[in-house]
């Protein structure tokens, strides 16, 4: 009998992008965000997967990339970002779940997960499966929530939070929403290939008081500063850090882009609608220019 695969945090109809960054007063957060980006990523590469696209917030500060690829759950995220970036042949849009990507082993150069990770409630399967598509050598820039932030640790000392920030296992303070202990975190990307070269701290001034009373321009650049101390300690609420794919892994051949997620079969023949797997006949839709790979 199949295990039950782990349940995924759709924001299928979510105006996220709306509520959230363009009108819920989180500039600051946004750009604190570029600046990690824009110092973690490198400058050029061939194919980018971006793992949680949402409605392409970032997607335009990946510019260095010849072809960039953004899988996300929500097929109404999807539709968001292609009606802001467009239809154009350096985007490709699809629908997918992080436990069993559709692509190719060894297809992507880097990949990117940002203020996703937070929803998996099997963190390691997921960065198992993302070091599966990427080719040895490979950047992968993770952002991830960290429970070992100081307003935790200072809740928890004085009492006012009951789960512990000092422990290892993450904790899932709503549904499908979690916080991740550093060593936790590099444990697991250790494990699954990848090696670590350097940590960003990130938004250590994300305070309502200090938002209004300070203006972001300032705020950004005294968060950019302190960055800089990510490698020696991480206790703010967001880190970002930069891994290389470790090991001899297959690199995907030339043309095979797509693995079926019923079958892993990497032979999908693609018609004007559809991708239909050879191996065990599984079609796969494609609507409004989205590949629909979910389950």
């Amino acid at each position: 009998m199949n295990p039950q695969p782990p349940p995924v945090c759709d924001y299928n109809g979510s105006d996220y992008q709306t509520s959230f960054w363009e009108k819920g007063g989180r500039d600051y957060e946004d750009q604190v965000e570029a600046v990690a980006l824009q110092r973690l990523l490198p400058k050029a590469g061939n194919i980018l997967l971006e793992v949680g696209a949402g409605a392409g917030r970032n997607t335009p500060r990946y510019q260095g990339y010849d072809r960039l690829v953004l899988l996300d759950y929500s097929l109404t995220q999807l539709q968001q970002a292609r009606a802001r970036l467009g239809a154009s042949s350096r985007f490709t849009y699809v629908a997918g779940n992080v436990y069993n990507l559709p692509f190719a082993a060894g297809l992507f150069d880097c990949a990117t997960m940002i203020r996703t990770l937070h929803h998996m409630s099997d963190a390691p399967q997921a960065l198992a499966q993302i070091r599966r598509v990427l080719q040895p050598g490979a950047t992968f820039i993770l952002e991830y929530a960290n429970k070992y932030n100081l307003k935790a640790i200072l809740r928890y000392l004085l009492r006012q939070q009951s789960w512990s920030p000092f422990t290892l296992e993450p904790v899932e303070f709503t549904a499908l929403n979690f916080d991740f202990h550093p060593k936790s975190i590099r444990t697991w990307l250790l494990e699954n290939g990848f090696s670590i070269e350097r940590q960003l701290t990130v938004s250590h001034f994300r305070m309502r008081l200090l938002k209004r009373i300070i203006p972001v321009k300032l705020l950004v650049k005294m968060d950019s500063l302190a960055q800089l101390t990510g490698n020696l300690w991480q206790l703010t609420p967001s880190v970002f850090l930069r891994a290389q794919a470790q090991g001899h892994t297959p690199i995907a051949a030339q043309g095979h882009f797509f693995r079926c997620p019923q079958c892993n079969g990497i032979e999908l023949t693609k018609l004007p609608d559809k991708l239909i797997c050879t191996t065990c006949s599984r079609e796969w839709l494609i609507c409004d220019g989205i590949y629909n790979f979910r389950d």
